[in-house]
């Protein structure tokens, strides 16, 4: 298979380590990967600021940069969820590229669990260790249960986690609670972002934690900026980097 590693502009801007990392984890374990050069955002911040016509020429760049790959994986819930919940707006309903761009689509960890069937990992995190649920991957793409809803599933990133040696969990009382980020929702109500922040690290610090992890860079963004304008005592860390055991001294230093 030719996979495409499809990176949010936000994490090759601000946090290109993921990236990195993510394309390490997949090649060891057997993946030829790809990296369109030409790639930009997935057009999420304009549609979501309701600005559908900005939003639909870089869709459609998007649908062509990877219509000619077997896969498409992306260290995002939210971008993954554009693509595969949020494009039909922009698109023909038989348009056969959009169709296979939308279908083949994958987050990481569901494309680690489903489509690899990964369900062993030799890699070693001696660290306690949070979990941060993104909304985009637990209400779009049901990567794991959500609490309002009875129906059973697979914790996708629990499960991953759970292969990494010496990982201790020390999981917060509200397993998947909002973090505030919500995109441009930060921006259009700061201090309600903010305050819903604060209150989803206060429930991961009441746990011991070392590292709070998610799947989804943009939670981790907003939480990170405040536990450093706090100097609380935690970091941030994207599931791939845990996959691949980063040192988290090593990794503070780089950011």
């Amino acid at each position: 298979m030719s996979v495409a590693l499809f990176v949010p502009c936000y994490v090759d801007q601000f946090y290109p380590d993921v990236a990195i990392a993510t394309l390490e984890l997949l090649e060891r374990l057997g993946v030829d990967v790809v990296f369109p050069q030409g790639q930009t955002c997935c057009g999420q911040p304009m549609a979501n600021t309701g600005c559908t016509e900005d939003a639909r020429p870089v869709a459609k760049r998007n649908v062509a940069m990877f219509a000619d790959y077997d896969a498409v994986v992306c260290p995002s819930g939210s971008c993954t969820s554009m693509v595969r919940n949020h494009y039909d707006q922009f698109f023909d309903s038989g348009d056969t590229a959009f169709q296979h761009v939308k279908s083949r689509t994958f987050e990481l960890c569901e494309y680690l669990y489903d489509v690899l069937e990964v369900r062993k990992l030799d890699v070693r995190f001696p660290h306690r260790v949070s979990l941060h649920q993104s909304c985009h991957g637990l209400r779009e793409l049901r990567l794991g249960p959500s609490s309002e809803v009875m129906t059973p599933r697979v914790d996708k990133m629990r499960s991953l986690l759970d292969m990494v040696a010496d990982l201790e969990w020390s999981l917060p009382t509200r397993v998947d609670e909002c973090c505030g980020f919500g995109g441009t929702f930060a921006v259009d109500e700061a201090e309600l972002s903010a305050s819903m922040g604060r209150d989803r690290i206060a429930d991961h610090l009441s746990t011991g934690s070392e590292v709070i992890v998610s799947a989804d860079m943009s939670c981790l963004m907003h939480m990170q900026g405040l536990i450093r304008r706090e100097k609380n005592p935690t970091q941030v860390m994207h599931i791939a980097q845990v996959l691949v055991g980063r040192p988290i001294k090593e990794l503070a230093k780089t950011e």
